[in-house]
């Protein structure tokens, strides 16, 4: 939008709209954005990330098709709205889906490839409306517009051929998909693999304790993860309030008030797009060794200190303001295409456990999409209200975020997610993780008072079996050995329902859902896991 806003044909076919409806019209698919955010972790614990991903796409594209269509104000406005419920559902689910099929040795990495493919977008998008500005028609804003169904589409399609988040998978008792996808993601396809298995083990493990705990309300979830809970919300929060949009949504009209004019002010854009997406990639490498918390740290410096220098040379009105304005917002948005572009996105999903796990990560990205809809309604007016005051108050929050981080967030790098509970301190459950007990085994001696038990069987140590103290007569029905999957020329074959038929397909996972809901309710409730193969007489 940043590049139509500002062009003479779409200004003329909107009859010349005040900065007030241009920020109305820019900032209201954040309102979709929010709502969808809401509500979209529970969509995704019901039917599946990779569902949820194929249907935010199609929103995404009958939003960005009304858009590319409109016709007046009210259909551009229910086009941004639509499109804002697509994308609230996809910015909440990407990042959670990412986190979970993510080895903890490079999550950071994987997360800061993904920040660098929505940054790709947002260039690629200046460079249309550059190339599209040359047009002397209406194509010139509806052509940018219609490249929103292509993105939705590529999207769209994509979820079709990913794999399933191997967490959910287990959480929903589908545990043959769940050990043949982390044998794809960890085992190289081998089922059999030590490691895939391990992970297997960890992953339900994790699941099975969480679910003896019962389901996580909202207060529960407040009470127990506050400070979990207050960082994933603030980091969204401050990642906004720190000025981003201001330059993201409205960099043309930064521009203009520094001096360039018309076209001049998208080229400067695009520049910048690059800018902001090479500032992208040294995360890639840095994320996971120097670790997350000296990267938003760092970045928050460095954008307090650009942010005041754009506003101090706003301020002056000399010849060389609109040179050294376009400097310093590159500097700015490298900094924060560095920092706190990709890390408010990659903290929320790994620090919050896999029970409150989409609950939290739908209130961190509504918190993100409610302050995106503050700063862009206000931005246009605040620009003619304060003028070169606006950077000033951004560059107060990113300082303020700087206290915050330095006081309050952890460091997270390398931190496997099932073991968040320990860097915390907040874990209810005396049970381990089966890596916990690995760590912690060497203390646990032939002199030892207390014996070393054996997780999968629930046995002694030196092989003393029956009434041992296992986790198996602590959780009843506990099971956390992967089960047997029958390959057949190269594919997996899962169990069959009670009619014979298999479990592929949407038909299968209908009758999987409705099957949970009846026959396996009271089993899930109870904590139980029925082994595989074996029917109740």
């Amino acid at each position: 939008m940043s590049g139509i806003i500002t062009g003479p044909f779409f200004r003329d076919y909107f009859n010349r709209p005040s900065r007030a409806e241009v920020g109305t019209m820019v900032a209201i698919l954040e309102i979709g954005a929010f709502c969808s955010s809401l509500v979209v972790g529970r969509i995704g614990d019901i039917i599946g990330r990779r569902k949820t991903i194929l249907y935010g796409s199609m929103i995404f594209f009958i939003g960005g098709a009304l858009q590319s269509f409109a016709n007046g104000m009210p259909m551009m406005l229910l086009g941004r709205i639509t499109a804002g419920v697509g994308v609230g559902m996809l910015s909440t689910i990407v990042p959670i889906y990412q986190s979970e099929i993510s080895p903890p040795h490079n999550r950071g990495k994987l997360a800061c490839i993904e920040f660098s493919g929505n940054i790709l977008g947002y260039a690629t998008s200046v460079w249309v409306d550059y190339f599209c500005s040359f047009i002397q028609h209406d194509y010139s804003w509806r052509l940018p517009l219609l490249m929103q169904c292509v993105m939705g589409a590529l999207l769209g399609f994509g979820s079709l051929v990913i794999v399933e988040s191997p967490r959910w998978l287990l959480d929903n008792d589908h545990d043959e998909e769940g050990i043949v996808v982390i044998a794809n993601l960890y085992g190289g396809g081998d089922i059999h693999d030590a490691k895939a298995r391990d992970e297997y083990r960890e992953i339900k493990m994790d699941v099975l304790l969480q679910r003896q705990e019962g389901e996580k309300s909202y207060r529960d979830m407040f009470r127990r993860y506050r400070t979990r809970v207050f960082i994933a919300m603030s980091a969204q929060a401050f990642a906004q309030l720190n000025g981003i949009n201001v330059i993201s949504y409205y960099a043309p009209y930064v521009f203009e008030s520094a001096g360039w004019v018309g076209r001049d002010a998208i080229l400067m854009t695009g520049i910048n797009g690059i800018t902001y997406l090479m500032s992208s990639v040294p995360p890639w490498y840095l994320v996971d060794r120097w670790g997350r918390r000296f990267i938003l740290l760092s970045g928050a410096i460095a954008m307090v200190l650009s942010l005041s220098t754009i506003s101090y040379f706003l301020y002056l009105d000399v010849s060389v303001t609109p040179t050294c304005v376009v400097i310093f917002v590159m500097i700015y948005n490298a900094a924060f295409g560095y920092s706190w572009g990709p890390i408010p996105w990659l903290y929320p999903p790994e620090i919050l456990p896999l029970s409150i796990r989409s609950k939290g990560a739908s209130l961190s990205t509504a918190t993100n999409w409610a302050f995106n809809w503050l700063v862009g309604e206000l931005t246009p007016v605040l620009q003619e209200l304060i003028a070169w005051r606006l950077y000033l108050v951004h560059a107060f929050f990113c300082a303020t975020s700087f206290v915050v981080v330095y006081f309050i967030y952890p460091e997270t790098a390398g931190v496997r997610l099932e073991d968040m509970d320990a860097l915390f301190g907040d874990a209810t459950t005396a049970m381990p993780t089966p890596a916990t007990r690995a760590e912690t085994g060497s203390l646990m001696g032939a002199s030892s008072p207390v014996p070393s038990m054996d997780l999968r069987r629930g046995v002694l140590a030196g092989g003393l079996n029956g009434n041992g103290l296992g986790p198996s007569s602590a959780i009843p029905g506990l099971d956390i050995d992967p089960p047997h999957v029958n390959i057949r020329n190269g594919k997996p074959q899962y169990g069959t329902d009670d009619d014979g038929s298999t479990s592929e397909g949407v038909g299968g996972w209908i009758s999987r859902i409705v099957n949970r809901n009846k026959g396996d309710e009271e089993s899930i409730k109870s904590g139980k896991y029925k082994p595989l193969d074996q029917d109740d007489e």
